[in-house]
This record gives structure tokens, sequence and C-alpha cells, in this order.
């Protein structure tokens, strides 16, 4: 990236040119590609350089956006991510964080007790940029915290910490104990040199400035005070990177416990004997509910006809559709309005087509569907016992619709017309991809298209635009499904190892426990209402095309602890995952898919084979 042309970094060159003509200043740092996150989504990074500058006695922190990137910001954003000639004497601590997934980062936090957003270091250079800061700058490390650093000035640096953390005056007067930075990666256990300054620091009183001899170390209350502390500037730091949250306040420590899930499922086995005994279980490496709470966005309610009316012009056309999909990602759809948005998200309907080309698309592809369904209606009895192929499919659909959610009003009851509907379609369907023909579990994809749309046509034709990306998972080779197992195995390969490496040493590696749930889209494992909304978010791509996955993911990592601890082999754990139906809470598991996919990022999309359902075909996207 050549910054030699971009305004803001000219302008920030003759400030530092300016400077050192009145007083002695030098470059001592300088780090490309440090990034920020104005949001969750990776085309919306703003990379920059950081420079450490040292001007007389003072050490400046400054990051500049590469040329261009400020663009994406409006004006009032571009003061609140720019980073401009920072005085180390204002700021108080620094957290770095190092994730198992993902890139390195640093939160820089003022004596204000404000923060910076995160600086991302994606080409490495912490361990580095925090060598640089001790070699001109007073720093010590929290003792039970190795990752934050409390940055002072050389003037009674511990009374400058410990105020600008507005820390107990009892917890003050006792001294602070920490470890002198000579690492950025610190040992585990380090001990502390009592003959460093660190050392010196932490046996001193502030009773009139004069050493005391220790009674007790107070480290440890200290400590907690100080992470406390660090913990809300650390969130409100994510938050504001993230702008995930800014519907609400923001979930405190005590509020994100409060809504949590709350799992009421036990597995107990009916033999005494046999009760399952807890074994310690491997932590989640990506500390989950952190991971959640940081990335995944809380869900909204759906969408309403006004708002809905917005995103319309005068003749029908969605004026935005990426913004429409993920409004309805995050919340919905009110049932009212599911019968035209469903079109449009199944792409049965175009984003662009106007009221007048919907309703004549709706005419043609009526008499369309009429003449498909003429051709099995027009076989006689004579011509059926000579066709073995359509006796057997019209059999198996026979079978299924009538045991198809019977117990929802809109097909219960003996000879209910939409029952009748649910099988021509299906019949239909049959022969207009007569190479598929009909496969136990359609039935359940086709119902609540169904019960949404209410027409047997649009039915019909919305339910072949689905099948266009679902239908390998019904081929006779099953090279959909094993696709799709294949993948979630990579995925929580990826997310986590420990569960990954449990399920290998159980021949759980094929994951088929999970089968059901990616052959029919999670259909049996909620109430119906909460089916639909899920379909919704899935069939919107907003994040991803393969958020399933990451659902499948979700659930097995809140189940970690429960599938480890008990020791479950293959028969326990397909038949606890059956049991799981009605128990998921779908709002959570939502936020959890939403959290593990922007994490993963592109290695998760490395994980996904081409033309892995959903996604359409490959011979289809060349055609394309």
């Amino acid at each position: 990236h050549d910054l030699s042309d971009d305004a803001d970094y000219a302008r920030q060159s003759v400030s530092m040119q300016d400077s050192a003509k009145t007083s002695s200043s030098a470059l001592v740092y300088v780090k490309d590609n440090v990034t920020i996150h104005p949001s969750q989504f990776a085309a919306e990074r703003i990379g920059g350089r950081l420079m450490l500058i040292k001007q007389g006695a003072c050490l400046l922190l400054t990051w500049i956006p590469y040329k261009g990137q400020h663009s994406k910001l409006s004006e009032k954003d571009r003061n609140l991510y720019t980073i401009r000639g920072v005085s180390f004497s204002d700021v108080r601590s620094i957290r770095r964080h190092t994730p198992t997934l993902g890139w390195q980062y640093i939160i820089v936090v003022m004596s204000t007790g404000l923060a910076y957003p995160p600086l991302y270091f994606y080409s490495g250079g912490v361990k580095e940029f925090l060598a640089t800061i001790k070699q001109h700058v007073f720093i010590v490390r929290s003792a039970d915290d190795a990752n934050i650093f409390l940055v002072n000035d050389f003037q009674n640096p511990l009374q400058r910490t410990l105020s600008s953390l507005e820390l107990p005056r009892a917890v003050v007067a006792n001294g602070l104990s920490s470890t002198s930075i000579s690492d950025p990666h610190p040992a585990e256990n380090q001990p502390i040199d009592d003959g460093s300054v660190s050392g010196e620091v932490a046996s001193l009183s502030l009773y009139n400035g004069r050493p005391r001899p220790k009674v007790h170390d107070p480290a440890r209350d200290l400590s907690i005070q100080v992470l406390e502390k660090f913990s809300l500037v650390t969130r409100f730091a994510r938050e504001t990177t993230s702008q995930l949250l800014r519907e609400s306040n923001g979930y405190g420590a005590n509020e994100r416990r409060d809504h949590s899930p709350h799992y009421h499922y036990s597995y107990k086995s009916t033999d005494p004997e046999k009760a399952p005994v807890e074994v310690p279980v491997v932590p989640d490496p990506l500390e989950f509910d952190k991971l959640s709470m940081v990335w995944g966005k809380p869900r909204q309610s759906p969408l309403g006809s006004g708002e809905w009316a917005t995103f319309l012009d005068s003749e029908g056309r969605v004026i935005d559709s990426k913004a429409l999909k993920k409004r309805i990602f995050y919340g919905g759809v009110e049932h009212r309005l599911r019968r035209e948005v469903w079109a449009l998200l199944l792409g049965y309907h175009a984003f662009d087509s106007t009221y007048a080309e919907r309703e004549y698309l709706r005419s043609m592809k009526k008499l369309e569907y009429e003449t498909i369904k003429h051709q099995w209606q027009s076989i006689s009895a004579e011509q059926a016992k000579r066709f073995t192929k359509f006796r057997e499919r019209k059999g198996l659909i026979d079978k299924d619709v009538v045991r198809t959610d019977r117990s929802l009003s809109f097909y219960e009851g003996d000879d209910n017309p939409n029952v009748n509907l649910l099988r021509d379609i299906l019949l239909t369907y049959s022969f207009y991809n007569f190479d598929l023909g009909y496969c136990q579990g359609m039935s359940d994809l086709l119902s609540p298209i169904l019960y949404v749309m209410e027409d047997e046509s649009e039915s019909f034709w919305c339910f072949v635009a689905l099948m266009e990306r679902l239908g390998p998972n019904f081929n006779r080779d099953q090279n959909g499904m094993h696709s799709q197992l294949f993948a979630l195995s990579k995925l929580v390969e990826l997310l986590d190892l420990p569960l990954h490496n449990y399920f290998k040493q159980n021949d759980c590696l094929n994951y088929f426990f999970c089968f059901r749930w990616l052959l029919i889209q999670f259909k049996r494992e909620f109430e119906y209402e909460k089916v639909m909304s899920l379909w919704e978010v899935f069939w919107t791509h907003h994040l991803s095309e393969h958020l399933h996955l990451y659902v499948c993911v979700s659930i097995l990592k809140r189940y970690r602890k429960k599938i480890m601890g008990e020791q479950m082999d293959f028969d326990t754990l397909l038949k606890f995952i059956n049991e799981l139906s009605g128990l998921i809470d779908l709002n959570t598991i939502l936020r959890d898919a939403e959290a593990l996919c922007i994490c993963a990022g592109e290695n998760g999309a490395a994980c996904i084979p081409p033309g892995t359902p959903p996604s359409l075909p490959i011979e289809l996207l060349y055609q394309d």
C-alpha cells in the first residue's frame, strides 16, 4: 500500500516533519496491515499503518488508514476510528489477545477509561510492538492476567495507574503486585524479580511515599478488581468495533448470565447400574460463550408490513436486496408477508421484478404446472400396471403425505384437501424431475411451503427452486449428504479440535448422528413456526450459503460437556441427538452459529467443498 499520495498520510508526515524541527523526533516502530473492524463483515475492515514516534521524552501512537479505506466510514466514524499522536502518558493499559482462531489484536485503554477500537495485526508483530514500547515507556504486567499490561510514565507510576482504574482507597493503599515485562509473551508462573523496578514498585506504600514491610500480599484482591475494571473497557472496545450490540446497551457480565439459555434436557439411563459417569472434559478452545457474546447479534422482531414497504419502489421492485436479506437474517418475517417474501428468497421471483411482472409470471407458470400435472393424471389403470416406476413413487408418496404434519390444523383430519394438494405437488415433481423422482423427506420440505403459499402452482415452483439446491441430498449415491457431513467434520475439527478428536476416538467421525438435521434442514428439531423462521435465515445466504453447518456445530458445542463427560458412544449419541427435538433454543443457536461463521472466516469456507448443498450444483454454476 503506497501512502505517498494519501491526504491524511501527507498531513501527518508534514506534522511530524514540523515537530522534528523544534524537537528531536524519531520513528521507532512501523507496522503495515494493522486493521480495525467497524462491523462483523470482513469486507468492511479498514487497513492501515501503525507507528510509534519518539518525540523528545514522549512516545506517540499513530494509526493511519490506507488511501481510500477511510471512505468506507462516515465523517463521524472517521474521528472514532482514527489514532493520531496519542501520547503514552495518557495511556493506562494495553490488552493483548491471542485467539485460538484468528489474528492477534490489542486494545489501548486511555486514562479516561475509554478505549480505542481493537487493532488487528494481520501480519503479526504484537511482540515487537510491545518490546518497542518497553524500550521507551515503563510497563508492568498484571499478576493474574499476563495479557494485561499497565502503562505508566516515569513519575510515580503505581499511584497514577491505580487512580486511573478508580480502585477503592483501601485497596490502593496496599500496593500493587505485578511482574516486569521482559518478554511480550510471558512464561507460566514467571517469578517476580524483587531487585527489578517492578519489584520495588510492588513493595511501595502510598503512606507518605515511604516503603513499609508487607504484612500480607494483597495482589490477588487487587488483581481481581483490576481485571473486573479492564473487562468493562475490553467489552466496550469489542462492541465499538463490531457494532453488533448497538440496539441495546450491551450485556454486562451479570446480564449475560441472566440471558444465557437454560436447557432442561437431562439424559438418564433407565438402568441405574448403567447411569452415566461424568469424566473431566477438555475445555472449549474458543471460549464459546464469550465468542457468542462478542460476535453474535441479538435477534430482532420480525419484518412487518410497514417496514417491508420501505424496501420496495412504487412498482414493487426490491430497492436493496442485500439490506433486505440482512434484515430477514436477524429477525425473520411476519407470517402474513411470507407468501410474498419467500417467493423472492427462493428465487421464484426476481428481486428486481415489478408487481406486474410477478403477476404475469404466476399466470404463465400456472399453465406450465397444469401441463406437467396432466402427464401423470392421464395415466390409465392399464398403463399404470406397466409403469413400475410410477406405481412405486405414487405408493411412497401416498404413504408419506398422510404422516406429514398431521397434528397441524392445516393438514389434520380425514380427506383433508391440503393433504391431497401435498400429494399432487409431489407426484407432479416426480414427473418434472424424473431422474430424481421422490424420496422420503421431500414431503417434510414441501409442507411449510404449501402452508405459507396456500396455492398449488406457486408452492410447486417454490419447491422446485428449493430442490435445485437441496436435490443432491436425495441422490441415490448420497453425494450431497456425504459432502455436507465431510464439511461438518472439517468445521468441527477447525472450531473444536478436542470434540472432533473425541468423535474420532469413539468411531463417530462419520457424523451420521447429524444426518436428519442436514437432510431436511432441522425440520423435526423445532416447532413449526420456528422451522419457518430458521429456513428464512438460511435462504438469505447473508453470511454463508452453509449457515446450517455452523448451526450443527453450535448445537454440538452447546452439548459438548454432556457428550464428552458421559462418554457417549455412537448409539448413545444418536439417541441423545434425536431426543433433543423440541428442546433447542433457536435464537441462542442462531447467535452461536453466526459467531462461529464469522470466527471461522475464510478458513471455514475452505472446509466446504464447492457444490456442497445448498450451493447450486457445479454443473449449474457453469451453465449460469
